[in-house]
């Protein structure tokens, strides 16, 4: 240990002898050498004197490796690549000797975790190639991708220790990239952890005001759970079963999201929290005993018809098997009933790695095709990397439906595929030729959206071929990446046609086919590469006769001296402001022209941050901005601070407010009235209408900052049969 003294480093031993423990508990592995190993060669190899820095080298790769065992699943192959990483990265090894010292698969991981790093240190590379990255390894190892997901958890759960940009850049991508990452592997509650960590740090008035709620009403949540239960399990019992039953709040996020999706407020949300019921069931009774489970919670409360997922018969793709009701409890509240087994939770909790314990089982199969129909897009290169990324993150989150082939086959599809989606999943030249579909014995369009259980049979015709419209209709990654390979290609072709066509032509008007040539055109035509060109002339978008005119025309009259230039076209000054006015952008910067984003409408006070956009320069978005994670996530480089200034103070804002109250007519005037005359504000727009005998009103006035904003919502909160006020999040 070079320069490091024992005593200076006994936290890290103690740490490391409690993860061997750990090991050895999850893992039916005795020989414990080599781990021991990897842990002197890190405490060595990063010595010096420089103990502060070994010794959080070394707890960080512990702790990483104890969220890859414990909350994983993963094992002793993993937890070396964690140690050796780190070692790697400070040169202090190489691949080489990592697969002569070790193995082969510790050191493909190894070399997996360090491309990673290795695009990810890369100041300007857009986090969409990273994460196209991360895929690609994933379609190798999937351990690599499962480590990554435990690096960033265990940075999120250290972020209050970070700058604050550090927080929103990890809140961001994990929101963005690997909350539905882990989600779609199986890790719900890793997926749960994040979000909530990212709204935490992205909106903490939001976070903390959820969490006191929960808090201030777990002993009614608690108590109604125990009423809830309690005939459940004396049924349960009396019919001989080994169980355990668990009642678990949503995630803060999950409730969040729901206020917000439905407008409505923490006191609406009545399914605040899920049931679980877990069976000791042998494998071969599985399916049997959770039938007659729910049977026995749907003869004590009245379920939801509507609302019964069967994801036992049919697994989700990444492998969740469970029985999911909604039943009216005490109170008339709706309560949500999950039914699985030990099995079934321990995938449900540990994801793709449990599923090794359980090789060959049907959901495992489902994992593997996933996994196969990775590969396969990843095969294709897709031009635009984050144009990738947003489709790939759509398939992560996405409800499946399930269709059948003409044999019987069953195949599994987003919510939303079409019969266009259908046919590429069987073969890319199926998908390119498809004309249509004989669904249920009637024939239907390619753009048809499928529904659960159809019978697909795929039509064709040689003559067909891909069009452009096709791109707007397609769902799953698969087809809009066949699709737009096949177009390329199309294109292509017909761009190198356009090429000899234009050669032709200038060979036989005496003009030379050059660079400066070329570039004359692209200016004139406002392309950016030659292929857009020659495409253009071949599809006849470009009439040759214009361009022969434009060629031979003597050449432009040079410019003027810049003093000597027209005035630019002055920006209103309502859409653009200066930085000095109420804004600091950078802290670097000076004097720099901003926009208020319109799809978050920030407001002095809001929590900030600065975009630099193509053409548009710097638009300043709230930190809890609908598309600030996406922002953030894929354009990370082009993020820049902002700050109020105390000149914002003298500024009024427009924001928008939402209304819910009685549909009674005095509403409106008391609303009007208090604004205008008692409180003497602004009021831009206003608008009503109603739903159900409920009143929703949408109010644009001007305030002040935030604290003028929410003394403002808690007297229109006041009025007699207005039940909500919020702030509008989400503009479009």
């Amino acid at each position: 240990m070079a320069g490091n003294r024992p005593d200076e480093l006994l936290e890290c031993r103690n740490k490391f002898e409690k993860l061997v423990r750990l090991i050895r508990r999850n893992k039916e592995i005795h020989d414990y050498s080599r781990l021991r190993k990897v842990y002197d060669l890190l405490t060595s190899g990063l010595g010096g004197s420089d103990t502060v820095r070994v010794k959080s080298e070394v707890l960080a790769a512990i702790e990483i490796s104890e969220i890859a065992v414990a909350e994983i699943g993963l094992g002793m192959t993993s937890v070396l690549s964690i140690f050796l990483i780190r070692l790697l990265r400070k040169g202090g090894t190489s691949l080489p000797e990592i697969e002569k010292g070790f193995d082969r698969p510790v050191a493909v991981i190894t070399a997996g975790l360090n491309s990673i790093h290795e695009l990810g240190s890369k100041a300007m590379a857009p986090q969409a190639e990273n994460f196209r990255n991360l895929l690609l390894n994933l379609a190798g190892d999937v351990r690599v991708i499962l480590i990554r997901i435990a690096e960033q958890l265990h940075a999120m759960r250290s972020m209050k220790h970070l700058p604050q940009e550090d927080q929103i850049r990890l809140a961001a991508e994990a929101s963005y990239l690997y909350a539905p990452l882990a989600h779609r592997l199986g890790f719900y509650i890793i997926k749960s952890e994040m979000e909530d960590l990212s709204l935490k740090f992205t909106d903490r008035k939001i976070y903390d005001s959820i969490a006191r709620q929960l808090a201030q009403t777990m002993r009614d949540r608690k108590q109604f759970i125990e009423e809830f239960i309690q005939p459940i399990e004396e049924s349960l019992r009396k019919q001989g079963f080994d169980f355990e039953i668990k009642g678990r709040p949503k995630s803060i996020h999950s409730i969040w999201n729901k206020m917000v999706n439905k407008g409505a407020a923490f006191e609406d949300i009545y399914d605040l929290f899920a049931i679980r019921i877990i069976l000791n069931s042998e494998l071969k009774n599985e399916k049997a005993d959770c039938w007659q489970v729910y049977s026995t919670v749907t003869d004590l409360y009245q379920p939801n018809p509507l609302r019964l997922r069967d994801w036992i018969s049919i697994p989700k793709t990444n492998g969740y098997e469970s029985l999911h009701t909604t039943v009216v409890g005490p109170g008339g509240h709706w309560v949500e009933v999950q039914i699985r087994t030990k099995r079934m939770n321990e995938i449900a909790e540990k994801g793709f790695a449990a599923h090794w314990k359980y090789k060959g089982l049907e959901a495992e199969q489902g994992l593997e095709e996933w996994l196969k129909r990775i590969r396969e897009v990843l095969e294709t290169p897709e031009p635009d990397a984050r144009e990738f990324l947003d489709d790939f993150k759509l398939s992560l989150y996405s409800k499946e439906i399930f269709v059948f082939t003409p044999k019987g086959d069953l195949k599994k599809f987003p919510a939303g595929a079409t019969v266009l989606d259908f046919a590429y999943d069987i073969h890319s030249e199926v998908g390119s030729t498809c004309t249509g579909a004989r669904v249920n014995g009637k024939n239907v369009p390619i753009r048809h959206v499928m529904q659960n259980g159809d019978r697909v049979e795929v039509l064709t015709s040689k003559n067909q071929t891909p069009k452009m419209d096709w791109l707007n209709f397609v769902v799953t990654s698969r087809a809009k990446t066949k699709i737009k390979f096949k177009l390329n290609e199309a294109r292509v072709k017909q761009a190198e046609n356009g090429k000899e066509m234009l050669t032709r032509r200038l060979k036989n008007w005496k003009i030379p086919f050059s660079d400066e040539t070329v570039r004359k055109l692209l200016k004139a035509y406002k392309f950016k590469i030659a292929q857009d060109l020659y495409y253009q002339i071949a599809t006849e978008d470009i009439d040759l006769a214009q361009i022969k005119e434009l060629l031979q025309e003597p050449a432009a009259t040079p410019e003027k001296p810049l003093a000597e230039a027209e005035p630019a076209t002055q920006v209103p000054s309502e859409t653009v402001v200066r930085s000095d006015d109420y804004l600091v952008i950078d802290d670097k910067l000076a004097n720099v022209d901003f926009k208020l984003a319109k799809c978050c409408n920030p407001i002095f006070g809001d929590e900030i941050f600065g975009f630099v956009t193509i053409g548009e320069g710097i638009k300043v978005h709230r930190l809890n901005c609908p598309n600030a994670a996406q922002l953030i996530s894929k354009y990370g480089y082009r993020v820049v601070k902002a700050r109020w200034t105390s000149g914002g103070k003298e500024t009024l804002f427009t924001v928008e407010i939402k209304v819910t109250g009685e549909n009674d007519p005095n509403i409106l005037n008391n609303i009007s009235n208090l604004l205008t005359k008692d409180l003497k504000i602004t009021l831009r727009a206003i608008s009503f209408d109603t739903d159900n005998g409920m009143l929703n009103g949408r109010l644009k006035i001007a305030v002040k900052d935030t604290a003028h904003l929410e003394s403002l919502m808690v007297r229109l909160s006041s009025i007699k049969g207005v039940y909500r006020v919020n702030r509008v999040e989400r503009y479009v």
